[in-house]
């Protein structure tokens, strides 16, 4: 049975997977879709036509993580694609937001997107895909999103070296990378602080960041960057030092208060 695992399903970049996808592919037997909220899967479901599987899990619950282990090992299934876009992030000075929101961040956005790829790889096949939800803040470090781009710092570190190691198998990894994307993120990120105004103008939708990443992920290429702004943001931080554009962000930050 040749399966897509989609985590964060419920909502945003996740559900905008499984849709495209659904319409998409003719060659996959069944979704598995993850979240916390079951009633949205359930509703995502109905209006597929695939044969989907609704895993109502929380995933910064180890006792979760080992019940989708145990469910892979019963079934067995080829796991054609993994998609991590289960995730959050949250504004603010890291002094100023609750330690368990900030921690909360490095336990899903890290930990759990490991322990799940971890999870796969045993059931993928040669040229079978991971795509890994990071961000554009992975690029350097962000005052007032300090955990978040450090999150995804790491997620964009390691999927890049498990691209290298997963070589050979032929299984194929593309880190995403977008700007701000309209979507629920912002009504949990903005609890404790703002997005930066000059953000507001790169904001692009889910459908574009989806459709780009599923093309850079067939071309199997390392990383998928949306939108002019976005990748000259890329390439600038690849050739400045980061010192001066952390001051610019702190300045842009300052002004935006």
């Amino acid at each position: 049975m040749n399966i897509i695992v989609i985590t964060g399903a419920s909502s945003g970049m996740g559900r905008e997977f499984a849709m495209q996808l659904d319409r998409g592919l003719k060659t996959i037997d069944e979704f598995w879709l993850i979240a916390r909220r079951v009633d949205r899967l359930k509703e995502i479901s109905n209006s597929m036509h695939h044969r989907v599987k609704i895993l109502p899990l929380d995933l910064t619950q180890e006792t979760d993580v080992l019940l989708f282990r145990e469910v892979l090992q019963e079934e067995k299934p080829v796991v054609r694609m993994l998609i991590n876009c289960a995730g959050y992030g949250m504004m603010g000075d890291f002094c100023d937001v609750p330690m368990e929101k900030q921690s909360g961040q490095v336990d899903l956005n890290c930990r759990a997107l490991v322990e799940m790829t971890g999870a796969c790889i045993p059931y993928m096949r040669k040229k079978s895909r991971i795509i890994q939800l990071a961000s554009s803040a992975a690029f350097l470090p962000q005052p007032g999103f300090a955990v978040y781009a450090a999150s995804k710092s790491f997620v964009l570190s390691f999927s890049r070296a498990l691209r290298e190691e997963l070589r050979k198998k032929q299984i194929y990894v593309t880190t995403v990378c977008p700007g701000p994307v309209k979507t629920e993120f912002f009504d949990i990120a903005e609890q404790y602080g703002t997005t930066l105004a000059i953000k507001k103008y790169t904001m692009v939708d889910a459908e574009r960041v989806v459709r780009e990443a599923l093309a850079a992920s067939s071309k199997n290429r390392p990383m998928s960057v949306c939108s002019l702004p976005i990748t000259a943001f890329w390439a600038m931080t690849r050739v400045m030092p980061q010192d001066p554009v952390i001051f610019l962000t702190r300045v842009l930050k300052e002004r935006n208060q």
